[in-house]
């Protein structure tokens, strides 16, 4: 890309470089759904990996990290962590834990390095999440991200019923 990039992507990729991990940025319009965006991008949507911001009890926050056709389950969550509360923040404080906006979260370059947690789900490969800025979309692969970031795997996740096996 010759043109200047958003400064949530720059922000992003240059802590994929000091992590020494390999991640693509690619441009795209906007999308209404993760369901379009993956139609935009020509994958499927448990190839993008929602990178969800959680709240816990004492205040903290962690990522955690799902494919685009499940959804979290709360149980097996708390229980892999052992805790007793976690929940969404509202935007504002998932921007202010991490410096982006919802949309374009991704552990990467967040304002603070919170823990990460990536469900087993996670397809191995080819992955797209959140660049930093909307309009960008960033692919890598799988294991070196959750290398990169030191993630717990577990199983985090149901199914979502509104994708049927995509």
């Amino acid at each position: 890309m010759t043109d200047q990039l958003p400064a949530g992507v720059e922000r992003m990729l240059n802590d994929a470089a000091t992590r020494r991990l390999e991640v693509s940025v690619v441009n795209r319009p906007p999308a209404n759904s993760l369901a379009e965006a993956a139609a935009l991008l020509g994958i499927l949507p448990r190839s993008i990996i929602k990178s969800l911001v959680l709240k816990r009890q004492d205040g903290t926050f962690l990522f955690a990290l799902i494919p685009g056709d499940r959804v979290i389950s709360w149980p097996k969550l708390r229980a892999l962590l052992g805790a007793n509360k976690l929940s969404m923040p509202s935007s504002d404080a998932a921007q202010a834990a991490t410096g982006y906006e919802r949309g374009t979260i991704t552990p990467l370059g967040s304002s603070t390095p919170w823990p990460v947690v990536a469900d087993l789900a996670v397809a191995s490969g080819r992955i797209c999440l959140g660049s930093g800025s909307h309009g960008h979309s960033a692919f890598v692969d799988s294991a070196a991200l959750i290398t990169a970031l030191g993630a717990i795997e577990g199983d985090i996740s149901d199914p979502d019923p509104q994708f049927r096996s995509s």
